[in-house]
Protein backbone atom coordinates (compact mmCIF):
# COMPACT_ATOMS: atom_id res chain seq x y z
CA UNK A 1 0.00 0.00 0.00
CA UNK A 2 1.23 3.39 -1.11
CA UNK A 3 0.89 6.16 1.39
CA UNK A 4 2.02 9.74 0.39
CA UNK A 5 3.07 12.56 3.22
CA UNK A 6 1.27 16.11 2.52
CA UNK A 7 3.43 18.22 0.41
CA UNK A 8 4.19 21.71 1.24
CA UNK A 9 3.79 23.74 -2.38
CA UNK A 10 5.35 27.24 -0.67
CA UNK A 11 8.62 26.43 -2.88
CA UNK A 12 6.70 24.83 -6.03
CA UNK A 13 9.78 23.87 -7.45
CA UNK A 14 10.87 21.84 -4.25
CA UNK A 15 7.18 20.64 -4.03
CA UNK A 16 7.39 19.41 -6.90
CA UNK A 17 10.40 17.25 -6.90
CA UNK A 18 8.83 15.75 -3.56
CA UNK A 19 5.78 15.05 -6.13
CA UNK A 20 7.78 13.66 -8.56
CA UNK A 21 9.28 11.10 -6.39
CA UNK A 22 5.90 10.05 -4.68
CA UNK A 23 4.31 9.62 -8.06
CA UNK A 24 7.60 7.36 -9.32
CA UNK A 25 6.76 5.30 -5.78
CA UNK A 26 3.52 4.76 -6.46
CA UNK A 27 3.67 3.78 -10.18
CA UNK A 28 7.00 1.45 -9.28
CA UNK A 29 6.28 -1.87 -10.76
CA UNK A 30 3.00 -0.88 -12.37
CA UNK A 31 2.89 -0.74 -16.44
CA UNK A 32 -0.64 -0.32 -17.20
CA UNK A 33 -1.83 2.78 -19.18
CA UNK A 34 -4.87 3.27 -17.02
CA UNK A 35 -4.12 2.13 -13.61
CA UNK A 36 -1.17 4.62 -13.97
CA UNK A 37 -3.29 7.79 -15.54
CA UNK A 38 -6.09 6.88 -12.83
CA UNK A 39 -3.05 7.02 -10.00
CA UNK A 40 -1.77 10.00 -11.34
CA UNK A 41 -4.82 12.18 -11.46
CA UNK A 42 -5.48 10.83 -7.92
CA UNK A 43 -2.32 11.65 -6.70
CA UNK A 44 -2.36 15.19 -8.33
CA UNK A 45 -6.08 16.15 -7.00
CA UNK A 46 -5.00 15.80 -3.44
CA UNK A 47 -1.69 16.96 -3.19
CA UNK A 48 -1.99 20.41 -5.64
CA UNK A 49 -3.62 23.17 -4.00
CA UNK A 50 -7.04 24.92 -5.74
CA UNK A 51 -7.79 22.26 -8.15
CA UNK A 52 -11.57 21.94 -9.39
CA UNK A 53 -10.24 19.07 -12.03
CA UNK A 54 -7.47 16.92 -12.64
CA UNK A 55 -7.01 13.72 -15.36
CA UNK A 56 -6.24 12.80 -19.13
CA UNK A 57 -7.47 12.56 -21.94
CA UNK A 58 -6.30 10.10 -24.42
CA UNK A 59 -5.68 10.10 -28.09
CA UNK A 60 -7.12 7.76 -29.84
CA UNK A 61 -5.98 8.41 -33.55
CA UNK A 62 -8.61 10.85 -34.41
CA UNK A 63 -9.42 12.99 -31.56
CA UNK A 64 -9.04 13.11 -27.37
CA UNK A 65 -11.61 10.93 -25.27
CA UNK A 66 -12.28 11.09 -21.54
CA UNK A 67 -9.71 8.96 -19.24
CA UNK A 68 -8.90 8.57 -15.62
CA UNK A 69 -9.84 12.12 -13.57
CA UNK A 70 -10.65 13.80 -11.11
CA UNK A 71 -13.33 16.16 -10.45
CA UNK A 72 -16.92 16.68 -11.62
CA UNK A 73 -18.16 15.02 -14.71
CA UNK A 74 -15.87 16.04 -18.15
CA UNK A 75 -16.43 16.42 -21.49
CA UNK A 76 -15.88 13.15 -23.50
CA UNK A 77 -14.66 13.70 -26.64
CA UNK A 78 -13.07 16.87 -27.80
CA UNK A 79 -11.42 17.63 -31.21
CA UNK A 80 -7.79 18.13 -31.59
CA UNK A 81 -6.95 21.59 -32.52
CA UNK A 82 -10.30 22.71 -30.27
CA UNK A 83 -9.90 24.27 -26.87
CA UNK A 84 -6.89 24.32 -24.55
CA UNK A 85 -6.79 20.24 -24.71
CA UNK A 86 -6.62 20.35 -28.33
CA UNK A 87 -4.36 22.88 -28.38
CA UNK A 88 -1.86 21.15 -26.48
CA UNK A 89 -2.53 18.04 -28.57
CA UNK A 90 -2.11 19.61 -31.72
CA UNK A 91 1.14 21.66 -31.13
CA UNK A 92 2.97 18.92 -28.43
CA UNK A 93 3.70 21.52 -26.40
CA UNK A 94 2.64 22.40 -22.49
CA UNK A 95 -0.71 25.80 -22.61
CA UNK A 96 -1.21 27.36 -19.76
CA UNK A 97 -4.13 29.83 -19.81
CA UNK A 98 -4.12 32.37 -16.83
CA UNK A 99 -7.95 33.26 -17.77
CA UNK A 100 -10.08 30.29 -19.50
CA UNK A 101 -12.37 33.51 -20.86
CA UNK A 102 -9.94 34.92 -22.76
CA UNK A 103 -8.98 31.68 -24.38
CA UNK A 104 -10.54 31.62 -27.81
CA UNK A 105 -12.51 28.31 -28.21
CA UNK A 106 -11.96 27.66 -25.00
CA UNK A 107 -14.67 24.64 -23.70
CA UNK A 108 -16.39 24.68 -20.54
CA UNK A 109 -16.88 22.01 -18.81
CA UNK A 110 -17.40 23.23 -15.57
CA UNK A 111 -18.29 26.52 -15.41
CA UNK A 112 -16.49 27.23 -12.07
CA UNK A 113 -13.14 26.67 -13.95
CA UNK A 114 -11.22 30.12 -14.57
CA UNK A 115 -7.66 29.13 -15.10
CA UNK A 116 -5.63 25.83 -16.90
CA UNK A 117 -3.14 24.18 -17.55
CA UNK A 118 -2.52 20.94 -20.33
CA UNK A 119 0.65 19.00 -20.69
CA UNK A 120 0.90 16.30 -23.68
CA UNK A 121 1.51 13.06 -23.16
CA UNK A 122 4.24 12.35 -26.30
CA UNK A 123 6.09 9.26 -26.28
CA UNK A 124 9.03 8.42 -29.76
CA UNK A 125 6.96 11.40 -31.55
CA UNK A 126 3.97 10.06 -31.03
CA UNK A 127 0.73 11.98 -29.12
CA UNK A 128 -0.81 9.72 -26.10
CA UNK A 129 -3.01 11.98 -24.66
CA UNK A 130 -3.33 15.38 -22.25
CA UNK A 131 -2.74 15.92 -19.11
CA UNK A 132 -5.42 18.70 -18.11
CA UNK A 133 -5.37 20.43 -14.20
CA UNK A 134 -8.30 23.56 -13.92
CA UNK A 135 -8.44 25.96 -11.35
CA UNK A 136 -11.22 28.37 -9.97
CA UNK A 137 -8.91 31.01 -9.09
CA UNK A 138 -7.39 33.10 -12.24
CA UNK A 139 -4.11 32.63 -12.66
CA UNK A 140 -2.92 29.27 -11.30
CA UNK A 141 -0.96 28.18 -12.71
CA UNK A 142 2.61 29.55 -13.83
CA UNK A 143 6.22 28.50 -15.15
CA UNK A 144 6.92 26.42 -12.01
CA UNK A 145 3.55 24.49 -12.35
CA UNK A 146 4.82 23.82 -16.20
CA UNK A 147 7.85 22.53 -15.44
CA UNK A 148 7.02 20.74 -12.76
CA UNK A 149 4.24 18.93 -14.67
CA UNK A 150 5.76 18.15 -17.69
CA UNK A 151 8.42 16.22 -15.05
CA UNK A 152 5.35 14.39 -14.02
CA UNK A 153 4.46 13.71 -17.27
CA UNK A 154 7.66 12.10 -18.00
CA UNK A 155 8.15 9.88 -14.77
CA UNK A 156 4.37 8.47 -15.74
CA UNK A 157 5.70 8.32 -19.45
CA UNK A 158 8.41 6.13 -18.56
CA UNK A 159 6.69 4.20 -16.31
CA UNK A 160 3.73 3.00 -18.11
CA UNK A 161 3.67 0.23 -20.66
CA UNK A 162 1.78 2.47 -23.79
CA UNK A 163 -1.20 0.85 -26.07
CA UNK A 164 0.00 0.84 -29.71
Amino acid sequence: MFASAPIDFTDKTAGYRKLEQQLAALLHGERDAIANQANTAALLWHSLPDLNWAGFYRFDGSELVLGPFQGKSACVRIQVGRGVCGAAAITGKTVVVPDVHEFPGHIACDAASRSEIVVPLVKDGNLLGVLDLDSPLLNRFDAADKSGLENIVRTLIAATAWPK
